[in-house]
């Protein structure tokens, strides 16, 4: 796959422009948008700037952290802080996630999305008030492990760090959470099964494919 040099700017403008005219296959008014990839390569600062592209067009979007659909510690860490199995399968409620962000979306949801259910500083609800999303705009969710659970997305983004650079920009603290996005790698294969891959090996000059 040939991917080509763009700016951070450039690829938000990009994206709004194709959200804009963005048409879900179900025929649902809000398109829903994947922006996928490792805490460290920051998908949600491009969730972000799309979102904010798209206030410069006159569209609302919602941005949404799956850290925020975190389960209690109690279940998330069971089996301990650095259970590779637990982090890859367990520590996110994807109940919840299609409960209270993807459902209200469907075809003849009501748009009332939960922007959150937990914080995982305090570990405890968040109590957040529900956000109705008007026809038409997008719900931007942000993560890691996105594209293995059949969420029903309109577009899906995998921002994609090579092996060696992921290793290098994880902090040392959460070296040990390698071994489920090489697990994702092989079971996933996300940058072949993203509709929009960019490759941010260096934070300053991504490349993009779309």
């Amino acid at each position: 796959m040939r991917l080509e040099a763009i700016t951070w700017d450039r690829l938000g403008d990009l994206l709004a422009e194709r959200l804009l005219d963005l048409r879900p296959a179900d025929g649902s008014p809000w398109p829903r948008v994947a922006f996928d990839g490792a805490p460290t390569a920051r998908p949600g600062d491009l969730a972000e700037r799309v979102s904010e592209a798209l206030r410069l067009r006159g569209r609302p979007s919602l941005v949404v952290a799956t850290e925020g659909f975190l389960r209690p510690a109690s279940v998330r860490l069971e089996y301990g802080r650095q259970d590779v199995e637990s982090y890859y399968s367990g520590w996110y409620d994807t109940g919840a996630l299609r409960r209270e962000v993807l459902g209200p979306l469907e075809p003849g949801g009501d748009g009332r999305v939960l922007p959150d259910l937990w914080d995982p500083v305090t570990d405890r609800a968040t109590r957040s008030p529900y956000v109705r999303l008007p026809p038409g705009a997008p719900l931007l969710l942000h993560g890691p492990f996105l594209l293995r659970h059949r969420f029903p997305f309109d577009l899906s983004v995998h921002v994609l760090l090579t092996p060696g650079a992921l290793r290098r920009r994880t902090p040392d603290a959460e070296q040990w959470t390698l071994p489920a996005f090489e697990r994702y790698e092989r079971e996933t294969d996300p940058a072949a099964t993203a509709d929009v891959l960019v490759r941010a090996d260096d934070p300053r000059h991504p490349a993009w494919s779309g």
